[in-house]
């Protein structure tokens, strides 16, 4: 499985399907990530956390591990 994680900067990959429940799924499909987004990764901090994305035209930032409840294409 790969997941937002493991997405390179530079690359656009798509939401395949949102792991975890709960709290954590509320709040990332609040900001708007949801089944079938695409997600671009435009950087990433020096010790790999937070990851910064682009998302349906705002910037974002998400935590390492919240980025791994995220099933990427």
């Amino acid at each position: 499985m790969k997941t937002l994680r493991d997405i390179q900067v530079g690359e656009t990959s798509k939401v395949v399907k949102i792991h975890g429940a709960g709290g954590l799924k509320r709040r990332i499909m609040d900001m708007g990530i949801t089944k079938g987004t695409d997600i671009h990764v435009r950087k990433v901090a020096p010790l790999g956390d937070p990851i910064e994305v682009t998302v349906r035209g705002y910037e974002l930032t998400i935590r390492k591990d919240d980025a791994e409840i995220l099933e990427m294409e």
